[in-house]
């Protein structure tokens, strides 16, 4: 399933940092305090995935955590994914993260490092649910980048066996470079470190950013995989997705498909170009080529 069109970049990039401060403003609201991530996902519609019965098998023994990005939640960004894993037998959870006061829906604003701490939380509820010593981890954007926190400050490299990251700003996002254009806004940048901390962390060169990869950017013991595409317009430039370190595949989508012309979104919500890689990640013992054609199941 390949989305065929996409709007002018430099547009669209300035539509969405239009978007992000329009959306700031109308929040208006103080500092989030993270809530403690718990199951209650699993009471959503979901096709099959959050099932807390669900026991890995043999050929799939790890569970898989789906980890969505800004201004995501646990049902919409993997509408597509989760079955897609489901129905190739793995079991399937995804939480919520980052909820602001009064926000509803649109999660992913919190502050990033409180963000982690659900995700930890949210991981060892799945491992005893499972029974499973490791969990595989795949995330969306910032879903991609915030588990790397867990992973290096928060004992997650113990508890997780493959890191999978669509499109996840690892290094931080310069949104095409329109966000040197903050300053010339008197307030705008304090409005987001105020109200959307999710948000200000994710800049490049923000105090999370530089903590998160000093260092070095991976943790032994991890298999890291970054799916990136040339035409993302929200994490730019594109390279700096990717992660430098042992047991780590980079993989530019238009080097398997050089007509898939996914941007940001779609790459994470419904690029099966995409998840046939996922799936390579999660399974490398039975990878198959991905192909413009990979998109069967």
């Amino acid at each position: 399933m390949l989305p065929w069109t996409r709007a002018p970049r430099t547009p669209r990039a300035r539509r969405t940092l239009a978007a992000l401060l329009l959306a700031v403003a109308a929040f208006a609201a103080p500092t989030a305090t993270a809530t403690a991530a718990t199951p209650a996902a699993a009471t959503a519609p979901s096709r099959g995935w959050n099932d807390y019965s669900c026991k890995p098998s043999a050929a799939h023994p790890r569970p898989v955590v789906l980890v969505h990005g800004t201004f995501g939640n646990s049902i919409d960004n993997w509408l597509v994914l989760a079955p897609y894993l489901v129905n190739r037998g793995y079991c399937v959870y995804s939480l919520d993260y980052g909820q602001l006061p009064g926000v509803p829906v649109f999660n992913g604003l919190g502050p990033i490092d409180k963000s982690a701490g659900q995700l930890a939380t949210f991981v060892d509820q799945v491992l005893v649910a499972t029974g499973a010593p490791k969990a595989d981890v795949v995330g969306h954007s910032q879903g991609g980048m915030m588990p790397n926190y867990y992973l290096k400050f928060l004992g997650g490299a113990a508890k997780v066996n493959a890191m999978i990251g669509l499109a996840p700003d690892n290094h931080g996002t310069t949104l095409l470079g329109l966000t040197k254009l903050l300053p010339y806004f008197p307030g705008a940048e304090d409005l987001l470190n105020a109200n959307t901390p999710g948000l200000a962390d994710q800049v490049a060169g923000s105090p999370f950013i530089t903590k998160l990869n000093a260092g070095g950017d991976t943790v032994p013991g991890v298999r890291y995989t970054v799916i990136a595409t040339r035409y993302d317009e929200v994490v730019t430039p594109y390279r700096t997705q990717f992660l430098d370190g042992p047991n780590v595949r980079n993989v530019l989508l238009q080097d398997l498909c050089p007509v898939d012309l996914s941007e940001h979104v779609a790459i994470g919500t419904v690029d099966r170009i995409a998840y046939h890689e996922v799936a390579n990640a999660l399974d490398p013992a039975h990878a198959t080529p991905t192909t413009c054609t990979s998109v069967v199941g």
